[in-house]
């Protein structure tokens, strides 16, 4: 088996330099960086992460808590969270919340008893003393965040990025836009299911068209909901020629649905989802959505918190990344 010794021989660099790049690659200069790289690539090394951790009495751990882990959009999210915790020397622990607060709770106790050293939260809760998020616990917030956090976030403008989506169908001609909400409640508000009917309603009135109560589904973000979504709107006396979905799980299942009710997309009514998740390019049709950054989400959150956990400084609290309209053939203009 071969030793951090063998690694630095073989990079033709210091013992220290070969620990340094295992605990900080960023701080070892590019060069230097690249031949530890391949040493301990075609020595097939192997740190010992327990002693280190032992010796630093840390867990070099992560806790990130995902609302749904079969949710596709999610699972980018973790790919990027992983790329950055890999590169800085964490282990990335997930936790499947299923939207329980007491799941949410459960895991939240790892870091409270050391097992983990922070949380990236992908869901707007805070599991724990809201009053001492930012001085005790190493914690980040992305993809469902709330714009008055006191902790950082990481999402995109989801008001923007709806009005843009309903827009596209306005541009095409449609004036009667149905709408497949996201879950939100009271007990349980949701951001980004408030943000982006935000958007809807701001199309709608920048381009004169009236708000319709009976133009809106209720969903959850699941195929499920999209098909149940489908049934509602095929039996209306007066259907929508486009219907905005929230996501894309939704949109996927709202088409099968409709097809199934004997109705054509695009021909008799558009679709368009949010998001851009790998399904959404090979469904029958392929789907018109918002593409979300999800890895460089991730990326982002974890570098956030990874410099909360050196004890670097962190000025800036809010992290909004960009978004782009992805036509397919699920939208196209009103049959005339």
């Amino acid at each position: 088996m071969s030793t951090i010794r063998d690694v630095a021989q073989k990079a033709n660099v210091s013992i220290a330099t070969v620990s340094r790049y295992l605990n900080a690659p960023e701080k070892v200069a590019k060069k230097s960086a690249e031949d530890v790289a391949n040493a301990i690539r075609q020595l097939n090394y192997k740190p010992n992460l327990l002693a280190r951790n032992f010796f630093k009495s840390r867990s070099y751990a992560v806790l990130v808590l995902v609302p749904n882990i079969a949710n596709p959009f999610f699972s980018r999210v973790i790919r990027g969270i992983e790329d950055i915790g890999q590169q800085k020397g964490y282990a990335v622990l997930l936790g499947d919340t299923r939207l329980s607060k007491e799941r949410e709770t459960e895991y939240f106790q790892r870091v409270e008893t050391r097992q983990a050293e922070g949380v990236i939260q992908l869901s707007p809760n805070f599991p724990g003393d809201i009053s001492n998020a930012e001085s005790k616990i190493p914690f980040v917030n992305a993809c469902e965040c709330f714009p008055d956090a006191p902790y950082p976030t990481v999402n995109i403008d989801n008001t923007a990025a709806a009005r843009s989506v309903v827009e596209y169908l306005i541009s095409l001609g449609h004036r009667r836009i149905g709408c497949v909400l996201g879950p939100d409640e009271e007990s349980n508000p949701n951001p980004i299911t408030r943000d982006r009917l935000v958007g809807y309603h701001q199309a709608l009135e920048s381009s004169g068209i009236e708000f319709d109560q009976q133009l809106m589904a209720s969903g959850n973000f699941s195929l499920g909901s999209g098909l149940e979504a489908a049934q509602y709107f095929a039996q209306l006396e007066t259907k929508p020629t486009a219907i905005f979905c929230m996501n894309d799980e939704m949109a996927i299942g709202l088409i099968q649905g409709l097809k199934a009710k004997g109705l054509r997309v695009p021909e008799d009514v558009s679709v368009t989802g949010f998001d851009d998740i790998e399904f959404s390019k090979y469904c029958d049709p392929a789907l018109t959505t918002m593409s979300q950054p999800a890895e460089d989400i991730g990326r982002t959150a974890m570098n956030v918190l990874y410099k909360l956990l050196e004890g670097e400084s962190t000025s800036q609290m809010r992290h909004v990344l960009p978004t782009k309209l992805v036509v397919r053939e699920s939208t196209a203009p009103p049959a005339k």
